[in-house]
């Protein structure tokens, strides 16, 4: 499992297309920056923040699922993973691990980044904005990876690359969230609470100071534990196409 997750951090690092996205991302964003800047105010760099880093989980956090799970699909490596003996269950621990690791990296940066943009235009963060936008990227980093691990189940249940990246875009940018929560405003409206987004709030709330942390954490893990037990027991009755 080591080698496998070295080898496949390798490849992603050596992976250019990765590295022009990015850039790319980057330069769009430094370009809106540019043409909103005339307008910015003391709280912009704060307030922005909270805007623009809702999309991080489709724009960045897609690519990186696209990178990390459908590319064995298109090239069939999981078949020559498996043919060469490594069990399923440590194939999906090893490709969330390695969202984390590449998530952990975008979204530490993302922060950094958006606060060298906004100063640069006039618009400079405090040390207790910087803290409070490392706070909003948390929040997204958090969801992206839940949003992977319900992704990771269609993944390795259809191993169809089209249905798993569409269900992964339909996540991040919140369209089966917003209909499971309007069917539970109209039923149980309580239970919007134990959506991903809603248990990640209450996380983010902890952090800040505001309501226990231990709850929502342990409801963040059991999401991500039985979504990813979900994924395994769908790989299993899976018949590879060798």
């Amino acid at each position: 499992m080591i080698k496998y997750l070295s080898g496949e951090l390798y490849r992603l690092f050596h992976k250019k297309s990765m590295y022009i996205y990015f850039a790319a991302l980057a330069a769009g964003y430094i370009f809106i920056s540019y043409i909103r800047s005339g307008g910015f105010k003391e709280q912009s760099v704060m307030s922005d923040a909270s805007t623009f880093f809702n999309f991080l989980p489709a724009l960045a956090g897609g690519f990186l699922f696209s990178a990390i799970y459908t590319d064995d699909l298109n090239s069939k490596n999981l078949i020559t993973l498996i043919g060469f003996g490594m069990s399923k269950t440590k194939i999906i621990a090893s490709k969330l691990i390695l969202m984390a690791l590449l998530g952990i990296i975008v979204f530490g940066l993302a922060p950094l980044f958006h606060c060298a943009v906004y100063s640069v235009m006039g618009c400079p963060a405090s040390p207790n904005m910087l803290s409070m936008i490392y706070t909003v990227s948390l929040k997204y980093l958090l969801m992206t990876l839940a949003f992977t691990t319900l992704s990771g189940i269609v993944v390795y249940g259809t191993q169809r690359t089209t249905f798993s990246f569409v269900m992964f875009i339909l996540l991040a940018f919140g369209v089966i969230s917003g209909l499971i929560m309007t069917a539970l405003n109209t039923f149980s409206p309580a239970l919007a609470n134990f959506l991903i987004s809603g248990i990640t709030d209450k996380i983010i709330n902890a952090v800040t100071g505001s309501g226990s942390l231990a709850a929502p954490v342990i409801q963040y893990i059991l999401y991500v534990v039985i979504a990813a037990a979900l994924s395994a027991l769908a790989f299993n009755k899976k018949e590879m196409e060798f």
